[in-house]
């Protein structure tokens, strides 16, 4: 049966289970008189709505509020334990695997390191079905509970109706990967738990606008500085963001060749791998067979000693440098897009945050136009290193929300290319 607009009963349904579980996920605990007018639904439809959530556990009573001269009223929100994420940021310097409750509360995690060889890709396959086992036996969770494992991944991430997600990562080498594919087949996971994979900087920007510096923003663009750079748009037009390839910008005409292969890119002054690269260049010493993560520590360390002790100039000058490539940068988004907020994100950006944000600051408003530039606020992102875990679960969490507290169906069937079979036999499982 359809509604006037053409939309059936189900469908109504659904929209009116999604407006209540979104209401009660972001502001609850909530009455049901509370509800009414924060969802737009009648007190009949809210009630009805409320009876289904409760009976297929969605929604549990959280105590109670007196009402002005009426019956205590019960209040409602969204029972934790009733659905469980995964979320996978596959970073520059570790697969980070991260088990989640219904509330994005975390309850297990596992972490593998890369090694110089880290982007191979059955290697990194490998550490993903690895430590998605591990956070199940952690918690004893059934496979079949989860309602998906989002995947935050470097590259462009293009979906076919044949082949699944296919990750272009022209800085890690990846062509065209069919990583959905490769990691259903022969998953120990169920086909009812469906695979979420999109760009690990839109994944942080996600999890920012829901739950970090981003909330209350209508335009905002988040940035992730790690061993790259990456940015990622959200507009009342792109409300799930955007990924925007801002780091292969390019800011000096034959200057350092990127790892991408192109010369002169954003990257290739302002990550950390070329901030690091350019160091040593100048004479820097980081311990030998240090991670970047460790090296960058040891970096800040030598620019900014204890007192007494002289800091390095060589390392200060490169980071000073680094800045103003960073607040460069930032003037070509805060001319293109004029967003209300800019967060940086990523360990590299977090890490560097404390000590050069206003250097960053004074650099992008001096390079950006005045008027955009007076609208804009620059700071960090609230989520710590764990934003991408975080964001990669709300993909999941976020379809289910679409479709009004509904699991989805079977995943459908991603054909691996005959190419990719032999590879595929030699991931571990």
């Amino acid at each position: 049966m359809a509604a006037g607009n053409g939309r059936t009963v189900r469908d109504l349904r659904r929209a009116n289970r999604t407006a209540v579980l979104q209401r009660l996920y972001f502001d609850g605990p909530l009455s049901r008189f509370e509800l009414g007018p924060a969802t737009g639904l009648s007190s009949g439809s809210v009630s009805n709505v409320v009876a289904d959530l409760v009976t297929d556990g969605l929604v549990e009573e959280a105590g109670s509020v007196d009402s002005d001269g009426g019956r205590p009223r019960t209040l409602l929100r969204v029972a934790p334990g009733s659905g469980h994420m995964i979320g996978v940021d596959v970073g520059e310097t570790r697969v980070r695997v991260e088990l989640f409750d219904l509330t994005l509360t975390e309850l297990a995690r596992a972490e593998h390191p890369l090694t110089p060889q880290r982007y191979e890709v059955e290697v990194i396959v490998g550490h993903i079905r690895q430590g998605i086992a591990e956070v199940l036996d952690t918690t004893g969770l059934a496979p079949e509970r989860l309602l998906g494992v989002g995947i935050g991944v470097p590259g462009i991430v293009e979906r076919t109706p044949d082949r699944g997600a296919l990750v272009h990562g022209q800085t890690i080498g990846w062509d065209a990967v069919p990583l959905e594919a490769l990691l259903r087949a022969g998953s120990p996971l169920p086909d009812t738990v469906p695979y979420f994979i999109d760009n690990g900087t839109k994944t942080l920007g996600q999890a920012e606008m829901w739950f970090g510096a981003g909330r209350g923003a209508r335009n905002a663009v988040v940035v992730l500085f790690g061993s790259g750079v990456g940015a990622s748009l959200v507009t009342p037009d792109v409300e799930q963001g955007r990924a925007v390839e801002w780091g292969h910008l390019t800011v000096r005409v034959r200057g350092r060749r990127c790892r991408c292969g192109a010369l002169g890119c954003l990257e290739a002054y302002a990550g950390a791998e070329s901030l690091l690269a350019r160091w040593r260049e100048e004479g820097g010493r980081a311990p030998d067979g240090t991670d970047e993560e460790t090296a960058l520590t040891t970096m800040l360390a030598a620019a900014h000693p204890p007192e007494g002790v002289a800091a390095d100039p060589v390392a200060l000058a490169v980071l000073e440098e680094t800045a103003e490539y960073l607040g460069a940068g930032l003037s070509d988004l805060i001319n293109l897009f004029q967003p209300e907020r800019i967060l940086i994100g990523g360990w590299a950006g977090l890490a560097l945050g404390a000590r050069f944000l206003p250097a960053v600051r004074r650099h992008a408003m001096s390079y950006a136009l005045h008027h955009p530039a007076a609208r804009v606020t620059v700071g960090l992102g609230r989520l710590g290193p764990d934003a991408v875990t975080v964001g990669a679960a709300i993909l999941p969490l976020a379809d289910f929300f679409a479709r009004g507290g509904r699991r989805p169906d079977p995943a459908p069937e991603c054909p691996l290319p005959a190419w990719r079979t032999a590879l595929q036999e030699r991931i571990p499982r």
